[in-house]
Order: C-alpha cells, then structure tokens, then sequence
C-alpha cells in the first residue's frame, strides 16, 4: 500500500467490548474515524473488525533443545500472524530477535529476556542457570536487556525430592524483583506448583505465568494484590503425556502433574470468580506449535470464563494490560476482520477474513 493509498474497514469495528463503529479508515499505516478527503486508491474490507489478537505467553526463537536461527524464528512469527495474532509478548528466548522490529509485515514484540533458572532445574539451554546469589544481578542484566518484562522460573522438579520444588529463596526473590521494579520492568514467574505462589506474590510479582497451583488459599491473595495469570491451558493440556513419561523415574513428580491437570479449568474459573486479571497466552516455542490463540480462547471459555470476557483476554483487556493501543484514533492499524461477530462464538477466532498489519493487508 503506498502512501497515498487509502484502506476503509467497514461492518462493525469493535473498538471495545460493548462499543461498536461502522467503519474505519487507515491512512499512513494508522487509525482514524474521520474519512480522508480526497482520498484515492481507496480499498474495502467488510466485517467484523477486532484489534490485533494478543499472545502473552510465547517464545519466538526458541526450539526443541535452545535458540533456533532466524529463519526458523520468521516461520514461528508469520505463524502466529497469519493467525491473527499481531502483539506478542516473547516470555523468555535466548535468542536475538530483535531484527524482527525492523520488519512491518511481522508481529510486534514485547520481550522479557531470557529466562532465569536455578542451575540444573529447568530445560537445557532455555535459561540462565545461576544460584540464588546472583539473581540480582541477572534479573537487573534481563530488565536491561528486555522490554519491560523479567521472566523468572519460579518452580520445577528438584530430582532429588522427586517432585516440583521453589526454585528461589524468598529474600533473593524479594531483593530481585525490587532490583526489576526499581529499573522499570515488571517481573513473571513460570509456576506450575502450589509450592512457590505465596512467596513469589507477597514479594511483588506482577504476573504467574500457567498458575496451576493455585488453591483457596492463594486466589484471594492474587486478587488482593493485582497480580495477573496466564493459565496456558493449551500447554497444561501435554501434562498426561509428560507425567506417563516420567511415572516411573518420578512418581510423586507424576502424580503432582496429573492432579493439576485434572483440576485446571476449576482452577481458572475460581480466579476469575475472584477478579484475577486473567490473559491468553500458549507457550508457544519449544515443543508447542505456534498460532494457537484462538484455540486458547475457547480454552478460557470451556473453564467457564464468559465468551466476550475471554475474547479481552486476547484483544482490548490483554493490548491494555501490555501498554499498548487497540483500534483508537491514530493507533498503528494492527486489526483482524471475521465474517461473524466473535462475541457471539469465540470459535471465529480461528478463520480469519482479513489481517492488516501496520496498515498493510497481510492475509
């Protein structure tokens, strides 16, 4: 599109939940509500328009066993925008992909760094693996490195107790996310246990990433201190398989993962009956195909949390919550069109009509 070109979106624009407008133009790659004059080499788009879909919790350059190279990085991109997904929050890489902000036709990025792992208690070459007396300073290195974001692992097996453990002392864990907050990046822990939640949310969290532990207990400390959740649902999906691969070798590590298998949506759904902020996010990267938002979606929704509430969590609650627009006046022009309002059944999600990147139709 050049830069006398002229896109008109036209049907119903949602620029929020409940809030609706017939029709938006975009001109120079942005937003506006006021019909250009004299526009020429005007295009159509009809539909239901939504801002970009937002994955929280993904891994863009990162395979199997660490950092993939940039091409295989640009197929996980353009999976998830082809997808409709245009905001994605990268929640640990070790791998640079930074090249990917100089490309239009590819998602934005909000990165957290590299994860930071307790030595030998997390996958190979995922993560920093330090001790706790340099978290510190490695967490202060991530929120240098990254964009507002530090991605802690805040529990996994220890092989010795044969089961998930805390990864982190709770003064270190204190003094590290106070180092964050104090450079301006806001801290997320992968959790899958019970075991680390309390410690990690009274010493300032901002963010648990899967959160499959929580319990009655903890829920209402959440609540009480604002501290958001990505349940990854699609990844808690994989734990059967990865508890019958490790029954034999680690029984109790077995059944710890069966059982918050078993109780996930019920655990969604009571965090979000006590006001948990709650976003979507796949854990993409690694071993999980990327572009499974909309899949996420009605993830949430299964777990009982309302149709148009679950669409937020991937659009304007989750654009929000990461600092970023939706479809407001003089916003990029980041934006998904469907045949069917999504509102009605989060399930359109998955087909597309059209995605507009920067102001650029890209699929």
């Amino acid at each position: 599109m050049s830069d006398q070109a002229v896109l008109r979106v036209k049907g119903r624009v949602l620029v929020g939940p409940e809030e609706a407008r017939d029709e938006l133009w975009v001109v120079g790659g942005r937003i506006t509500y006021e019909r250009p004059a004299g526009a020429r080499d005007v295009r159509t788009v009809e539909g239901w328009a939504l801002p970009g879909l937002v994955d929280a919790h993904c891994h863009v350059g990162l395979g199997h066993h660490g950092a993939v190279d940039a091409a295989t990085s640009e197929k996980q991109a353009l999976s998830d925008r082809d997808t409709g997904t245009l905001l994605l929050r990268d929640a640990g890489s070790p791998a640079d992909t930074r090249w990917i902000d100089d490309r239009d036709d590819l998602p934005k990025i909000i990165r957290a760094g590299r994860h930071i792992a307790r030595t030998r208690r997390y996958i190979r070459g995922f993560a920093h693996e330090i001790e706790p007396e340099d978290l510190v300073a490695f967490v202060g290195r991530e929120a240098r490195r990254g964009d507002g974001w530090v991605k802690l692992v805040g529990d996994w097996i220890d092989r010795d107790a044969g089961c998930l453990t805390a990864s982190w002392p709770r003064a270190e864990v204190e003094a590290a996310i106070a180092e964050a907050h104090r450079l301006g990046a806001r801290v997320t822990a992968h959790c899958f246990a019970e075991v680390a939640l309390r410690d990690l949310v009274e010493a300032g969290i901002d963010c648990v990433e899967h959160a499959t532990g929580l319990t009655e207990d903890t829920i209402p400390l959440f609540a009480e201190r604002g501290v958001a959740i990505v349940p990854t649902l699609v990844n808690i999906a994989t734990f059967p398989r990865l508890a019958a691969a490790g029954q034999e070798k680690f029984p109790r590590w077995s059944a710890q993962m069966n059982r918050l298998h078993e109780r996930r949506y019920d655990t969604v759904g009571a965090a979000y009956d006590a006001g948990i902020q709650i976003f979507v996010g796949t854990d993409a990267g690694g071993s999980l195909a990327h572009g499974l938002v909309a899949a996420e979606v009605e993830e949430l929704v299964k777990a009982g949390i309302p149709a148009v509430e679950a669409l937020s969590a991937t659009a304007w609650a989750a654009r929000g919550w990461l600092g970023r627009p939706a479809l407001e006046e003089g916003a990029p022009a980041d934006l998904v069109v469907y045949d069917e309002d999504p509102r009605a059944d989060v399930r359109v999600l998955a087909a597309p009509r059209r995605i507009v990147l920067n102001g650029h139709v890209v699929g």
